[in-house]
């Protein structure tokens, strides 16, 4: 049976758009979770909600306890995980407010706990493959739902996550672009690690609400210049969502 975890849930919070809703708490070994998930029915598919910064987004990028979310979904019998993230861009053609659907990252996070193994049990190396992080079926279903419902998405990106919370300097941002990333954030990595050592397909829908600071005809980031843009488009990723999905199987 399909159960769908989203991580993010901006706009998919309110309880009215769900049948049945109920909040559990879940302990994990690695401690509790962002915030209460919030269960329910979408259109008849079980969906399971967690905030990652918490319910009043108190908690800044390196303190979520991403080991404790991914472990709490996965206990909850979430068989996918889709996350909403704002991020940065890094390239001139992804505009504010487009969505991205990233297909590669590159971790440049230094403080995070990004592994579920933490030692090896004795002849078992855990090594996790990561060639392709991003659930390709995922991943196509949300372009190929998006192109029906005239949505328009970059169908491939490279994310790169930082620390936080602080942004980028342009030294920075100009080496991320040199690396080949388009879009930046502060929560992918290490989710998406995560998820593919626990087994669960992973797919983000990345929002472009800013170009990081690399653009020098522009202003750099703000957090008010983030939420602005990000609040003014955000139905889009909660319409693509509603239509993706009932789809999954």
């Amino acid at each position: 049976m399909v159960k769908v975890g989203i991580i993010g849930g901006s706009g998919l919070e309110n309880p009215d758009i769900l049948k049945l809703p109920e909040t559990r708490h879940v302990e994990t070994p690695y401690g509790s979770a962002s915030s209460p998930l919030l269960c329910g029915l979408l259109y008849g598919t079980e969906i399971v909600i967690l905030s990652r910064h918490g319910k009043q987004h108190t908690i800044t990028p390196s303190k979520v306890n991403n080991r404790a979310n991914i472990y709490a979904l996965k206990e909850m019998g979430c068989t996918h995980i889709i996350s909403t993230t704002a991020c940065g861009s890094l390239r001139e053609e992804i505009g504010r407010g487009d969505l991205v659907i990233a297909d590669q990252f590159i971790d440049f996070t230094r403080h995070r706990d990004i592994t579920f193994y933490n030692k090896f049990e004795a002849g078992t190396m855990n090594h996790t493959p990561m060639a392709d992080p991003f659930d390709r079926q995922l991943r196509e279903l949300i372009i190929s739902v998006a192109g029906k419902i005239g949505i328009k998405v970059h169908e491939t990106g490279t994310i790169v996550t930082i620390e936080g919370p602080r942004f980028s300097t342009r030294a920075e941002s100009r080496m991320f672009r040199m690396w080949g990333a388009d879009i930046i954030n502060m929560s992918v990595a290490p989710e998406v690690i995560l998820a593919n050592e626990i087994g669960i397909p992973y797919a983000t829908i990345a929002m472009s609400t800013d170009y990081d600071c690399w653009k020098t005809d522009e202003d750099p980031v703000t957090w008010e210049a983030v939420i602005e843009v990000f609040n003014n488009n955000v139905t889009k990723v909660l319409g693509l969502l509603q239509e993706v999905i009932p789809l999954i199987k």
